[in-house]
Parts: structure tokens; sequence; C-alpha cells
């Protein structure tokens, strides 16, 4: 028997659900070792971990075979690939089954640290855009981190609370809330929310997730998809919530196939004589940690709302750039023909051209942290480049390259000086397995490491 110290209520609730043979088994799992797992950057590399097994939902999801130090890895700050629990992987199966637009506009809503939006991201490509929102400061500060690094440059940073995206109810083709939850699902990785949970913190998420999701439901745009998901078990946070969806907002029911193999639950609901599919994730049933999800389709004749178009976009701090400074800009960094450019506080960032009418328009309603890719800037006719600009997929061809052994690799993201022999003057990519993790500039008689100050590594 498991000897786990399971708060009462949550182990007579988990009782109950699964009854006492099931609950031994789910018990004694949590007592396991997670499993490591990790989605790599198919737009920066094809690269399988060594030594690792393929998350079967996912065709770019890995698990390890032990966790190894990902802070002295340099692959891992280059934006090569994200750790990110398996279960979450799942959504890259919902956007296949439902074939989900990928030249449409995604919403996360409850987006850090930042791996879903960055799975959103990767399913998007060059060919969608992303807004991905946390209404907390700090947990905003890392999502922006993870975006950049994942640097494929298609998503929007916000930091807003649900309620102010109420001026763009049926913008959107598929939004994802992944709700603060109790967090019963997370037992086992994180000891301090088993000490957490009670009763009353269950009853409190509950009234929070039917606060964002009162908001989120008009989010969705007709023909359009709300995915909702926790990171807990109990009924109240998950099926009582598609539920309550259902009683705000008019939805069809999605139902995902399953690989009977995968050991995921399906569960059902009965509304107004439709069935409504839940996926529920058991730590003793799956490779992964407890997680719940639904997909909900909003009707065809749902409003659709599409952005306003504006002669001249006029925003207190970000300025479009002209098309002959853009034409310069496209030339002198070989950047592709669909780019289009603002200034923020005399840097330039670049944007997907096919979405600057959406952009634009969003930025009139959200609070912006970070959006597509910042560049640099220019002083004294001199192109300075940014760190953002090294680790996004744009092309960088222009600048004269050096590829690091380990430790140089390390010392550099130490934010220490490297000494390199024969390495040219000016502007130099520093790259890892022919992967960028930033610039050098060579003076001649020493060399600037511009690696992020508040991005150092300080593990030896």
């Amino acid at each position: 028997m498991s000897n786990l110290n399971l708060p009462k209520a949550f182990e007579s609730q988990m009782k109950s659900y699964l009854g006492e043979n099931e609950f031994r088994e789910f018990s004694e799992a949590l007592e396991k070792e997670p499993r490591v797992s990790v989605r790599i950057n198919r737009h920066k590399t094809e690269t399988r971990p060594e030594n690792s097994k393929q998350v079967p939902w996912n065709e770019n999801g890995y698990f390890l075979e032990e966790r190894p130090s990902f802070t002295l890895d340099p692959l891992f700050h280059a934006g090569c690939y994200y750790v990110q629990e398996a279960s979450s992987m799942f959504i890259s199966h919902i956007l296949k089954t439902i074939q989900a637009p990928n030249d449409g506009i995604f919403l996360d809503l409850a987006a850090a640290p930042g791996g879903k939006s960055t799975l959103l991201s990767s399913y998007l490509g060059n060919n969608g855009f992303l807004v991905a929102n946390e209404v907390i400061k700090s947990r905003a500060n890392i999502l922006k981190e993870n975006t950049i690094k994942w640097g494929i440059g298609n998503t929007l940073v916000t930091q807003n609370d649900s309620e102010h995206f109420g001026e763009l109810a049926g913008f959107f083709d598929l939004v994802l809330v992944d709700a603060p939850c109790s967090g019963e699902g997370m037992f086992r990785k994180d000891p301090d929310a088993m000490s957490e949970w009670s009763p009353e913190h269950v009853t409190l998420c509950t009234a929070r997730q039917e606060r964002i999701m009162d908001q989120a439901g008009s989010f969705v745009k007709g023909g359009g998809y709300l995915i909702y998901s926790t990171c807990t078990f109990n009924e109240k946070e998950n099926e009582d919530m598609v539920r309550f969806i259902i009683s705000e907002y008019d939805y069809e029911p999605v139902r995902i196939p399953l690989d009977p193999t995968w050991g995921i639950v399906e569960t059902e609901v009965e509304i107004d004589g439709n069935s409504y599919f839940g996926y529920r994730f058991l730590p003793h049933r799956v490779e992964g940690e407890g997680l719940f999800i639904s997909v909900l389709k909003r009707p065809d004749d749902a409003l659709i709302h599409e952005p306003k178009r504006t002669k001249d976009f006029k925003h207190p701090y970000l300025k479009p750039v002209g098309k002959q400074e853009a034409e310069k800009l496209i030339q002198q960094l070989e950047l592709p023909e669909y780019s289009c450019f603002y200034n923020l506080q005399d840097s330039y960032f670049w944007v997907n051209k096919d979405f600057q009418q959406h952009f634009e328009y969003l930025c009139r309603f959200l609070n912006i942290r970070y959006f597509g890719v910042e560049l640099g800037k220019i002083n004294n006719r001199q192109f300075i480049p940014n760190h953002e600009l090294a680790v996004s997929i744009l092309p960088k061809s222009g600048f004269l390259t050096v590829d690091l052994d380990l430790k140089n690799a390390l010392d550099f993201l130490r934010k220490e000086d490297i000494s390199l022999d024969n390495l040219p003057e000016g502007w130099v990519l520093v790259m890892y397995k022919n992967m960028p993790l930033g610039w050098l500039k060579n003076l001649g008689n020493r060399t600037n490491n511009y690696y992020p100050k508040e991005w150092r590594i300080r593990m030896r």
C-alpha cells in the first residue's frame, strides 16, 4: 500500500471515482519518479534525443531514460527543445484530429510558462498567428523568455485578464484555456500542490474557472474550437465545467479518437440529449502526469469577428516602419518579402505581413509584452543585432559565424569572456552544433559577450 500522506478528503474523492483496487494502483503510481519528456522544435532541428522513446500522441515528443542537466545543455538555451510533461502534448493529437487551420489566429489564454504556447506556435509555423497571454507579471516574463527562445516569430505575448478580451468576441479560430486549478495532477511532481490542496481550494478554483470561462467562451469565432484543460482529477473542475460552458454558450461536442494502448480515459457528459467528451490522464494508466482536456466546437453560424481596417495605425508606443525603410531592412538583413516592421523604443521588430491587420487590431485592446522578433537597432547607420534575432528562425546569412565546443559554449552562456583564435572583427553569431546561441562582438583587442545578463547560467 502507498506510504503517501494524501489529504483524507482527496483520498476519499479518488476512491469514490476509481474504486479501492484501482485507487491502490493510483496512489502507488504517485510514489514513482515522473517520466521526463521533451518536445523538439522542428523549425530548428530534426535531431531525436539519444536513448529516447517517442510520446505516442505527439510525433515531436520524446521520453528520456533519465533527467539530464538541461541547464548545462546549450541546445536547451538555443530553443531546440522544450521540457514538457507528456500528457500536455496530447494537444498536438487534438489539433491534427480537428484539422485546426494552421493559417488561423489562436489564443492561449493562460499561457505561462509556455509549453502549450510553443506547441501551438510550432503547429502554426509561418502560416498562422498566436496570442499567448498571461495575467501574472512574473509568469508573463517567463512566457516571454520561452517564446523568444522558441524563435518562430508568430506570437504576440500579452499580459491581460480574461475580461480585457471582451471586445474580441468571435475573433479567434481556436482558444485554449489551461485553467488555473487545484493541481491534483501535479502531486507527484510538486509536493507543495499536495499541501495546498483542500476541498475549499477546489471550490475556490471552480469559481475562478467559471469567471474565466464565462468570458473565454465568447472569444471563439463561428466554426472555431475551444479547448479546456486542467491538471486535476475532480469532476467539479472538469466535467462540471464543461456543463457550465454549455449552459452559457452554444457549443457542439467533439470526440477525439484514442488508441486503447495509450491508457487515456474517455469520459462522457450528457447535456440536453448530446454527449460531450473529456479525456482524463491518470498516472497509473499513462506515462505522464494528471490532466483533463475537453474539445468543443462553435456552431458555424455563430459570430465571426473580422478585424476592422484602419487607414493609419496609431499606438502610444509602437510606430510602423515606412515602406522605403522596410525595404532597406529586408535587403540588409536578407529577410523574407512577407516582412513588416515596427519601431519600439528605437528597436526594430519583425512581424509576418500576412497578419499585420490582425496584429494592429489586437494592439488596440491588449497590453503587449513582446511580439514577432526583435531585430535590433541602427546606430550611426550600423545595425546592432539583438539576442532575439540570434535565436529566431529568421535568416541570419549576412553575419559571420563561429561554432563553439561545449566548454566555450557554456562560458558564453555564463556571459564570460571567451578567447578564440582567428576570430573576424565585428559582429559574430556564436553557434553550438550549428545552432545559434547569441552574439559576440570582436573589437580586435577584446571581445564583448552580448548574451542577455538576466538569462546567464550560474551552474558549473
